[in-house]
């Protein structure tokens, strides 16, 4: 019996509508990041309430870093998800960039945008 390369046009497209799904809330908790560290959905009193603005700056300023690092990460997983959508639009998708073998469903159905097994992962952590 033939070792399987690549999945099929079937199992391509049932990998490609779980992507677009996470990405459509990716995109979403995105913007709603970017909301917050905008402050585009202040109804705050931040301008009109000097005496308390002082002992809020310091927690305001650490929500704010905190919210970047999560908008960062929610990026790169965009791009991680728009790339995965590129290989499977190229056929290359599920594929272990290591061993050329095929990434297991179940790892691809929790982790759409994995590039690697998860021995392979492990095995280049040593």
């Amino acid at each position: 019996m033939a070792v399987k390369k690549r999945y099929t046009d079937e199992e391509l497209e049932e990998f490609r509508s779980i992507i677009n799904e996470k990405l459509r809330l990716a995109h979403r908790d995105y913007s709603v990041m970017m909301r917050q560290i905008m402050n585009a959905d202040g109804n705050d009193v931040d301008d009109t309430s000097p005496t308390y603005k002082a002992l809020e700056e310091g927690s305001l300023t650490q929500t704010k870093e905190e919210l970047m690092q999560m908008a960062v990460r929610q990026q790169k997983f965009i791009q991680g998800l728009e790339a995965a959508l590129r290989r499977i639009d190229n056929k290359t998708y599920g594929i272990d960039r290591i061993t050329g073998e095929l990434i297991p469903k179940e790892r691809l159905r929790a982790v759409p945008h994995a590039t690697l097994s998860v021995e392979s992962k492990n095995a280049r952590k040593k």
